[in-house]
């Protein structure tokens, strides 16, 4: 094979050829976490396998694995993100009121699959429907607070329904 000529490989030579490689790569930028690198590597192997059958014919795999690391990194933070910003509501809660552990687990699980399930919309979609579902609010007291129509905000909440029942 020559330079020019991409590298069709099997997934297990991908994952043979790369994993310690991407094992690193992504401990480097997870501050020294081998633990969190390598069920990120997995989950990297994970989401190339769910492409298909074959593996798609690469000019450069590193960079191809890459691109996936990169979005379950973008994920991770984001979770980590949404986690450590519950858990400080939580302990701004007097004692007597504080969920159980179980509670909170169940409560942090919620959260994180309805990030996951509003992921990609743009941000006023998403805080319109979190304002409507989460407090209650009106169609015409989101559209003041958001600065858009009414309508506006009927066609935030039709994209934001829509995308969570395809994706459930």
């Amino acid at each position: 094979m020559s330079l020019a000529e991409p590298a069709v490989l099997s997934h297990e030579g991908l994952y043979r050829d790369h994993r310690s490689w991407l094992a690193d790569w992504l401990r480097r930028r997870l501050g020294g976490c081998s633990e969190r690198a390598a069920d990120l590597m997995q989950d990297t192997f994970v989401r190339l396998l769910q492409t298909g059958d074959r593996p798609p014919v690469l000019n450069q795999p590193r960079a191809y694995l890459t691109t996936i690391a990169k979005g379950l990194l973008v994920d991770h933070y984001r979770r980590q993100d949404l986690e450590r910003a519950y858990l400080q509501e939580l302990s701004a809660l007097p004692a007597d009121l504080a969920p159980s552990p179980e509670e909170r687990a169940l409560a942090l699980e919620a959260l994180l699959t309805l990030d996951r399930l509003l992921e990609g919309l743009g941000p006023k979609v998403r805080e319109a429907f979190l304002l409507a579902q989460l407090e209650g609010w009106e169609h015409a007291r989101i559209a003041d607070h958001l600065g858009v129509s009414v309508s506006s905000i009927k066609k935030y909440m039709h994209k934001a329904l829509v995308q969570c029942l395809t994706l459930l």
